[in-house]
């Protein structure tokens, strides 16, 4: 296998649901597999398109093709096809900022369309939103600008999701939140802020399994391109997020 490329079981669990498989509608694409390597490589290593190595091809019909791909929804259809085979015995929500580089800014509005970029004391900056299960594959995942507060985007990825029980820290302490939660009968296992009258008694054992999001960020984070955001479309920058993400969750 080449560096960053896909291992065999990798492919073999996604390679029957991407478009110009033997078999589907349309011409069949004998290069899918050295297609979703390039895109992997590009952010793994945090290359401008224009350097992807000659392997791949043309860097223009890659960049071209994923962003066909993003359009057309399938690398979110991947990503929720593999969600789908998830541990709902507990999961748990948080964020990271990723900088953002002074390349990705001036994108087109069209529409008025956010392109999930915010101004900040540090830069500009985008937020990865992400609930993981138990066994550390992220199941729901949103983009945002960085100085968007982690508790708006709670209510929409829990909505995803249906585990016995939901682990966040304190920054997702807040009454409309916690209700939700109880409604479904889902048990919140969520530590009370200090100016919270009557505290909630919680599990602190299942909370420490909160490590498994951080370990999660921090795989993610190992494409470069990731960490850094260079893509100027918020279309883009998601479908990024959600194809390295379904392949890490990949055993």
């Amino acid at each position: 296998m080449r560096r960053y490329g896909l291992s065999d079981s990798q492919w073999e669990r996604i390679k029957d649901i991407l478009p110009g498989r033997e078999g589907h509608v349309g011409g069949t694409a004998a290069d899918n597999r050295l297609f979703v390597e390039a895109v992997l490589y590009r952010y793994r290593a945090g290359i401008p398109w224009r350097d992807l190595p000659v392997r791949f091809g043309d860097w223009k019909n890659v960049h071209r093709r994923l962003r066909r791909w993003c359009e057309s929804g399938v690398i979110e259809r991947i990503f929720r096809h593999l969600a789908a085979d998830r541990a709902n015995e507990y999961m748990m929500i948080d964020s990271t900022i990723v900088r953002a580089h002074q390349h990705s800014a001036g994108a087109r509005k069209k529409g008025g369309a956010d392109q999930a970029i915010g101004r900040s004391r540090g830069g500009l900056t985008s937020k990865i939103h992400a609930i993981v299960d138990a066994a550390g594959k992220a199941v729901a995942l949103s983009l945002t600008p960085g100085q968007r507060a982690d508790i708006i985007e709670a209510a929409p990825l829990l909505d995803e999701v249906d585990p016995a029980a939901f682990i966040a820290d304190k920054a997702y302490d807040a009454d409309p939140l916690i209700k939700k939660i109880e409604e479904r009968q889902i048990t919140p296992v969520i530590p009370s802020r200090k100016n919270r009258r009557d505290p909630r008694k919680i599990s602190f054992q299942l909370y420490k399994n909160r490590n498994i999001i951080e370990r999660f960020f921090a795989r993610l984070k190992q494409f470069r391109g990731i960490a850094t955001r260079y893509d100027k479309l918020k279309s883009t920058v998601l479908a990024a997020v959600q194809l390295v993400s379904a392949i890490i969750g990949i055993n």
